[in-house]
């Protein structure tokens, strides 16, 4: 089962960072629409969402050719995450309008990012330093 988990990690993290894309995407160039049913969104974060996108499909690729880098890209991701979310929650103590469903994605994605990132530390960088 151990072996497996790396390829489940890559699996979800690449549909993660595909979905990702195509969200971040589709608001900034406002495909179909995007930005009138999103609503009050706040550029950063999309931008930083974009950003960590491209993370998460380089990281799929990483867990399945075992990469040691996977760890420090992701943990990478997971900084640029919890800055984005102290800058969000600077933005709305000082007024600014925001999507009131933010808060709780920007906690889910980070969150997901810092399992991962440990997934990716435990599966390859772990046994590869065990192993030198």
């Amino acid at each position: 089962m151990k072996k497996y988990i790396k390829y489940i990690a890559a699996l979800v993290i690449g549909a993660f960072g595909f979905l990702t894309l195509y969200l971040s995407t589709s608001i900034i160039f406002d495909l179909g629409n995007m930005r009138e049913q999103q609503g009050n969104y706040v550029p950063f974060v999309i931008w930083v969402n974009f950003i960590c996108s491209f993370i998460y499909i380089a990281t799929a690729y990483g867990f399945l050719k075992s990469k040691t880098w996977v760890t420090k890209i992701m943990a990478t991701s997971v900084v640029l995450l919890i800055f984005t979310f102290i800058a969000f929650q600077i933005h709305v103590q000082s007024g600014g309008i925001y999507k009131s469903d933010t808060n709780g994605a920007l906690i889910f994605r980070t969150s997901i990012s810092a399992i991962i990132t440990l997934i990716a530390y435990y599966t390859i960088t772990k046994k590869e330093n065990t192993h030198a």
